[in-house]
C-alpha cells in the first residue's frame, strides 16, 4: 500500500490531517465538526469508520472540536496527554476512548513510532508530534517520517531537534507582521497574545527556522500551514519563502491555502 499524507484543512478556523501508512490511518487533530471531517474524508475515499486513531495536539477548538462528533464511534482511540484529554472531555457528554500518554514520551501505534514533545502555546499542555514508520531495507515500505508542529510562539531548541530528524515537516506560518499590525478587528491585547512566546509563529520567525534547517537536517518536504485568513496570504508566504525551495535548497516548500479544504497532498 502506498503511503501518503494529506492536509484536509488548515487555518486559524480549523486543522485536520490524515496520515496513511501500510497498516494505519491516523487523523492528526480534529479541528472541524465531525460531520465536516466525514465529508473531507469521503472526498478522498475514506470515512470515519476507516480511521484507526486520532492524535490531538491541544484542546483549542480549531484542533479538537471534531471529537464531539467522532466520539459517536465509541471504539475510536483518541491519543492525548492528560491535561488535553480532561479539557476536551469536560465539554462533552459522551465518554471518549482516551489513550492518555505523558508529554515527551515515545510509544508505538500499530506500525508507527510516535513521539510527543512540548511546544510553547497558550493551552494546557500543547504538543507537537513526530511519526516514523517503515523498515530499513524494505523496498515497499522504506523508512519515512513526519512532524506536525503548529501553534507555537517560538521554536525552542528541543523542538528544532525533533523536526530536524523527519522527511516531511508541517510547520505553521501563521501571520504577516504588517497585516497583523494593521488589522482593525483584533484588539491590541489579542495582537500581543498572537505575537507572544506562547502565541503563533510569524512568517519571519518560520523563515528563520527553515533557513537554519536547509542543508542541516533530514527534511525534504515542508508544508507551511495554519495561515491566518485575515493576517496572512498564500502569495505573501510564497514570495517570502521562494528562495528556500527548489534547486538551491535541500527541501521543497508547499503552502496550504487556508481557504480550501482537502488542499494539500504529499506523497511521502
Amino acid at each position: 500500500m502506498s503511503t501518503d499524507f494529506q492536509i484536509l484543512g488548515s487555518s486559524s478556523n480549523g486543522n485536520c490531517s490524515l496520515l496513511r501508512t501500510g497498516n494505519s490511518k491516523i487523523l492528526i487533530d480534529a479541528g472541524f465538526s465531525g460531520k465536516r471531517i466525514g465529508l473531507m474524508l469521503a472526498a478522498i475515499g475514506e470515512s470515519v469508520d476507516t480511521i484507526d486513531a486520532v492524535f490531538l495536539t491541544h484542546e483549542h477548538g480549531d484542533h479538537a472540536q471534531g471529537i464531539r462528533g467522532l466520539a459517536k464511534r465509541a471504539d475510536l482511540p483518541v491519543f492525548a496527554n492528560r491535561d488535553t484529554a480532561d479539557a476536551v472531555q469536560s465539554k462533552l457528554v459522551k465518554k471518549v476512548n482516551w489513550q492518555v500518554f505523558q508529554t515527551g514520551t515515545a510509544f508505538k501505534f500499530r506500525d508507527v513510532a510516535v513521539r510527543s514533545f512540548s511546544i510553547p502555546h497558550d493551552a494546557y499542555d500543547p504538543v507537537g508530534y513526530t511519526f516514523h514508520w517503515g523498515e530499513e531495507g524494505d523496498l515497499f515500505s522504506p523508512p519515512q517520517s513526519l512532524a506536525w508542529v503548529t501553534d507555537l510562539g517560538y521554536v525552542p531548541e528541543h523542538v528544532k531537534e525533533h523536526i530536524s530528524s523527519v522527511h516531511t515537516l508541517i510547520l505553521e506560518a501563521n501571520y504577516d507582521e504588517a497585516l497583523l499590525e494593521s488589522d482593525e478587528r483584533r484588539p491590541w491585547s489579542t495582537k500581543q497574545r498572537i505575537r507572544g512566546r506562547h502565541g503563533h509563529l510569524s512568517n519571519d520567525a518560520c523563515y528563520e527556522i527553515l533557513k537554519s534547517l536547509n542543508g542541516s537536517s533530514q527534511v525534504r518536504v515542508v508544508y507551511l500551514a495554519h495561515l491566518s485568513k485575515d493576517c496572512n496570504t498564500v502569495e505573501l508566504v510564497q514570495n517570502k519563502f521562494a528562495n528556500l525551495s527548489g534547486s538551491d535548497s535541500t527541501f521543497t516548500i508547499n503552502v496550504v491555502d487556508p481557504k480550501l479544504d482537502t488542499s494539500a497532498t504529499a506523497k511521502c
